[in-house]
């Protein structure tokens, strides 16, 4: 099955969403395939969603006999883990057997349409509450976060239990598998049909194949397992979150799906993962557990015994039990139905098959690829470009004239985004003329510079123009080409895998410009650019003694600010020079180089002032009568509650970043000497290869709930298509509130402010906000995800 596919982005080799009534005609058809009930909207039948069933009894009919004939334990994944069943605990072959009266969800995006009745938009039972909402769909569950102590639980007789781990008898086991396999028929019942007199009641199933080894390109193939997820039917939601996560590998009985027979891309290691939050409601006596005078010292330290009849297995506290053996077969009871741990136990089996798979290695990892930006200023000249010493605008020709329209002035423009826009490597660029221009054959070709466009040079690096979030002023903004991998393996939760892939902008806020006297700190500011700085350098032979003006279009702003700042490279008594400005005062000679233009000459002085007030000077500074909105990085607070803030420099420019990776990657350790093509700068005498094992990330937007703060958690939660959780339904009247504090409403981005215009003035019932998690005992939940 293709990835496409797996993620429901194309059904077969069609791209497409498919419908809802699609989907409904479908899950009919499959219901009635298997003798259920099925969904009958409101009116006289027959109605469109069912009328094909009876159209095609015959081949229904067909269908049912061939799947009784069929021995579906013998088959696939199925003979697989029963076979580990059988084997494991050393019982007979009707023992202890797979689930096999389940729907199976062979198709991406059923599990969301089955989560509500089509006709209604919400839905509760006793373990999770289910909203249609604008962006897609919001899941409760009981429990808005997962526990932790004394939750693990593993069974005595395979591989070494860990002391902090829970060791649980195989008797006991097999009694809590038979109750996770025969849950009441009210958990059992489906959502879809929740509404009807006819209910259908069913497991529902889900297969998934998670990297455990990526591939090396030349090297080695990229290898997974197979991990069977199943459910009663009335918690399809949580299969929804893991196929949402993980992908869809299909339907388990085809034998195109069965991993077995995929000799180069099976790690050999199989997991079954069986939803069962009812099994809290058992006793100790109940699963075999032995009275505390006949108990093992380890089951008293566990708990795995009982004084009193009444005590609850685990205290009737959430867990999740794991059998398994160095056969690489796992099998896990969870008795919790938070979406987290479902994920958590699929983590855990693909850390079980890399560590006996060898050579590879399953990594509580974040990460992000790092674009390096810088503020250019207002003019650039590519020639002082050393990034680009090499690259010409010929040799992109002859690579990629297939993807662009080359113009005859010597520029190439994009086939598909016409934005984009190919340059020489001679290029100067006036931002403050908004003029492109460079030689050809002698000749000077023109471009206008447009803030819509993004321009490319010879060596990838990437130009555009970029207005300052909160003043009337532009800057030319470069973008390196080559990221950096910014990897952050084995860290625990809350070590701060997200917040390296997210941008540092967020922190980001904008003040203004104080001066205590602006006529005395600008006569310093003349000095310093008057200075003879051609002496700086210490005797270093074939040092260049010529030193460029500080306000020369051929020196950067970042250039600037190396030149003042002490060096090793300089003389001590120019180093005592730097010393001696004050910082406010270098800080005015970076304000008058970012904003210098050349037309001014000399007359620089005017265009920076302070208002009179009172009819003495004032303190604040004005850049040609417009508030200066210089930006401060905000770390975080002092015990007063006051923000901890520091100044950034005039030039400072976050990096772009693309995340890469959340909580779940699968890695390699490869020697260099059998790898080709390696960036020769890289002398490491191995590499390790990574690749994240999710194809879409649980985030939790924990600075959401500060309104405008959290710009990309905003603009997410606003779009659509989304499984959200642990956030508050909103109605109508509940919205129209919140616009109304408009202090507060005034303080989100513009993706929310339209969401909510749009939730208003449209037909949806149920909505969120990003910055209104769900109420849990009486506060915000601090777990809010989508």
């Amino acid at each position: 099955m293709s990835l496409r596919k797996k993620l429901g982005i194309e059904y077969g080799d069609i791209n497409l969403n498919v419908s809802m009534d699609d989907h409904i005609k479908y899950i009919n058809f499959k219901l009635a395939s298997q003798g259920l009930p099925v969904y009958r909207s409101e009116g006289s039948p027959p109605d469109s969603s069912t009328y094909f069933i009876d159209l095609f009894d015959g081949i229904i009919k067909d269908y049912q006999e061939k799947t009784r004939l069929m021995n579906i334990h013998e088959i696939g994944i199925h003979k697989r883990l029963n076979r580990f069943l059988r084997e494991y605990l050393e019982v007979g072959e009707d023992a202890a057997k797979v689930v096999d009266d389940y729907f199976i969800l062979d198709h991406y995006g059923m599990a969301r349409v089955m989560s509500l009745p089509p006709d209604q938009n919400s839905y509760a039972n006793d373990y999770v509450t289910s909203y249609r909402i604008k962006q897609g769909i919001l899941n409760n569950p009981k429990s808005d976060k997962r526990t932790t102590e004394g939750s693990f639980h593993i069974v005595e007789g395979g591989l070494a239990i860990p002391s902090d781990k829970k060791a649980v008898p195989k008797g006991t086991f097999l009694k809590l598998y038979r109750k996770a396999i025969t849950p009441s028929e009210e958990m059992k019942a489906l959502p879809y049909t929740a509404n009807q007199q006819e209910k259908a009641m069913t497991f529902v199933s889900l297969l998934i194949k998670p990297i455990v080894s990526p591939e090396v390109p030349g090297l080695m193939k990229e290898k997974t397992m197979e991990i069977l997820l199943t459910a009663p039917g009335s918690l399809v939601s949580n299969l929804d979150f893991i196929e949402s996560v993980f992908g869809n590998a299909g339907d388990p009985s085809l034998h195109i799906n069965d991993s077995e027979l995929d000799v180069e891309g099976w790690s050999g290691y199989t997991g079954y993962i069986v939803l069962a939050p009812q099994l809290t409601q058992l006793r100790k006596i109940d699963v075999g557990l032995p009275h505390f005078e006949s108990a093992t010292d380890r089951q008293k330290r566990d708990g795995m015994c009982y004084e009193d009849e009444s005590e609850l297995y685990n205290d009737g506290k959430s867990f999740k039990l794991t059998c398994r053996d160095k056969s690489g077969v796992a099998i896990t009871l969870i008795a919790d139905n938070y979406f987290g741990y479902s994920k958590k136990e699929v983590k855990t089996q693909i850390s079980f098959a890399a560590n006996l798979l060898g050579n590879a290695e399953e990594e509580h990892a974040g990460g992000t690829i790092v674009f390096p930006r810088l503020n250019l200023g207002e003019n650039y000249n590519a020639q002082d470009n050393a990034g680009l010493k090499g690259y010409s605008f010929e040799e992109v020709k002859a690579v990629f004239k297939p993807l662009m329209d080359l113009h005859p002035d010597g520029y190439g423009i994009d086939k598909v985004h016409s934005t984009v826009i190919y340059l020489p490597e001679t290029v100067e660029i006036d931002l403050h003329g908004t003029k492109i221009k460079w030689d050809v054959d002698g000749v000077t070709k023109t471009l206008k510079l447009l803030p819509s466009n993004v321009y490319i040079l010879p060596n990838g690096e990437k130009l555009h123009m970029e207005k300052h979030p909160s003043a009337p002023a532009w800057k030319l903004v470069g973008t390196d080409a080559e990221g950096t991998f910014c990897h952050k393996p084995c860290t625990v939760s809350g070590g701060g895998k997200s917040e390296i892939s997210k941008s540092i902008a967020n922190s980001i806020i904008y003040g203004n410009y104080y001066v205590n006297d602006l006529e005395k700190d600008m006569d310093h500011v003349d000095e310093i650019l008057k200075y003879d700085y051609s002496k700086r350098w210490k005797a270093v032979p074939n040092r260049t003694k010529s030193s460029r003006p500080i306000l020369s279009i051929e020196r950067t702003l970042g250039s600037v600010i190396k030149l003042l700042t002490p060096s090793t490279a300089y003389t001590e008594v120019f180093n005592q020079y730097l010393e001696s400005i004050p910082n406010h005062v270098k800080a005015l000679v970076f304000l008058v180089k970012r904003f210098y233009q050349i037309s001014w000459q000399n007359d620089w002085r005017s265009h920076f002032t302070v208002d009179i007030i009172n009819g003495k000077p004032g303190h604040e500074v004005k850049f040609n009568d417009r508030k200066v909105r210089p930006s401060y990085l905000r770390v975080g607070f002092e015990e007063d509650h006051s923000w901890r803030v520091f100044k950034l420099r005039m030039d400072f420019m976050p990096s772009e970043k693309i995340q890469t990776e959340d909580d779940i990657t699968a890695s390699v350790m490869v020697p260099s000497n059998q790898l080709k093509g390696m960036n020769p700068k890289y002398t490491n005498s191995s590499y390790k290869f990574s690749k994240n094992c999710e194809f879409r990330f649980f985030q939790r937007p924990d600075d959401a709930i500060h309104k405008g703060y959290d710009r990309q958690a905003e603009k997410d939660l606003s779009s659509g298509n989304l499984f959200v959780t642990n956030f508050e339904p909103l109605d109508k009247s509940a919205v129209q509130e919140i616009k109304d504090d408009v202090m507060d409403y005034m303080s989100y981005t513009n993706p929310v402010k339209e969401h909510i215009e749009a939730f208003l003035n449209g037909g949806d019932q149920y909505c969120v906000v990003s910055s209104h998690p769900r109420i849990v005992e009486g506060a915000p939940t601090k777990n809010p995800r989508y």
